[in-house]
């Protein structure tokens, strides 16, 4: 029998590594929720080894984490996240953390668009996060002049002051934040970077995230189902760009579950939504730099192009998944009245000055 102490369980990695899934992708058992929470709690104290922490990482990535797993992980998560709800019901966006390379990061213009028709919305994110280490939610912020490194509270107050939140990983979650150094060294990517996409620091009711393909979408939705801290009632999934909640131009497809009943997937065609052009249009140089520009210009009614198209579309979608919109044609509308008045630019500078 293993060692245990009133700290931990009787499953410290390496005996999960020998018993349970380090055997291989093809005959590694799933581990219970018990395992996977005692796992985990011992990898955000430091407590594994190097090297068997790194096993286990691998491990977990050959065999596919099953959602009982990550649900036991979003639930020790929780347990060292300092969450701060606003008065409003905002709708959470979870992207990737390690950021995008070579297409626009439109979720601040698409959020800020969503708020000013009247969805209010919250995302959420780190400072280069491994393993790709990219421009992510921060660094757009961060060069459009939004302060940034704000303690939760802090995030609460803009999300109801803007109607848009930015709530920053290291002050909100520092557990998960304190693992970038080992998880800099895998050099791929771990189910951290999974369930960091899933924190809910606002206890918002709605998430709203992006997928390659459906049945990963699925299994977040049943992530969310069987995580016991989870707070959402409603999931709205859609095919991303580069793993962020920007949709993919073309033929995509859309998820939704709400609580208690079963998920619904549909295709939906963004030409017929005013996107009629290809993910290569979306790209640009430097996407911090270059999508803060974007933001201001498509936000001042300044530009007309596929930018626009795309942020007016992204925040569609956001008013659909909060339930201001009965779907994403009357989300549309919502969204180019909110460009056209000029509501939206007034939702940036208010960001901006807060």
């Amino acid at each position: 029998m293993a060692a245990t102490s009133e700290t931990y369980g009787e499953w410290p990695l390496k005996r999960l590594m020998t018993e349970v899934v380090g055997s291989g992708h093809k005959s590694a058992d799933d581990m219970t929720r018990e395992q996977a929470s005692d796992a985990f709690r011992r990898i955000l104290d430091g407590e594994p080894d190097e090297t068997t922490l790194g096993a286990f990482w691998l491990a977990n990535r050959w065999k596919r984490n099953t959602p009982e797993e990550l649900a036991a992980y979003v639930d020790v998560m929780d347990e060292g996240i300092e969450s701060a709800a606003p008065e409003c019901d905002p709708v959470d966006c979870g992207a990737n953390y390690d950021g995008k390379g070579r297409s626009a990061l439109l979720g601040v213009a698409s959020g800020l668009v969503a708020a000013a028709a009247g969805t209010p919305v919250v995302v959420h994110s780190g400072d280069r996060v491994p393993t790709q280490k990219q421009d992510a939610y921060k660094h757009v912020l961060d060069e459009l002049g939004v302060r940034t490194e704000l303690a939760p509270a802090e995030s609460a107050s803009m999300t109801d002051t803007v109607g848009f939140g930015f709530y920053y990983q290291p002050n909100f979650a520092p557990e998960v934040a304190g693992l970038e150094d080992r998880r800099d060294q895998m050099g791929v990517r771990t189910f951290v970077n999974t369930i960091e996409t899933l924190a809910n620091p606002a206890d918002a009711s709605v998430h709203l995230g992006s997928f390659y393909h459906l049945p990963y979408a699925k299994r977040l939705i049943n992530t969310f189902d069987a995580a016991e801290t989870a707070t959402v009632d409603r999931v709205v999934m859609f095919q991303g760009m580069e793993g962020y909640d920007d949709v993919r131009p073309g033929s995509t497809k859309v998820a939704v579950w709400n609580e208690g009943k079963d998920i619904d997937d549909f295709d939906i065609e963004t030409p017929n939504y005013g996107m009629d052009f290809e993910g290569e249009d979306l790209a640009v140089d430097d996407v911090a730099a270059d999508s803060a520009a974007i933001t201001e210009s498509v936000l001042a009614g300044e530009r007309t192009d596929e930018f626009a198209d795309a942020v007016a579309v992204n925040a569609a979608l956001r008013i659909y998944a909060g339930g201001d919109a009965d779907d994403i044609d009357a989300g549309l509308d919502a969204a180019r009245e909110a460009l056209e008045s000029g509501a939206a630019a007034e939702r940036l500078s208010t960001l901006q000055s807060f």
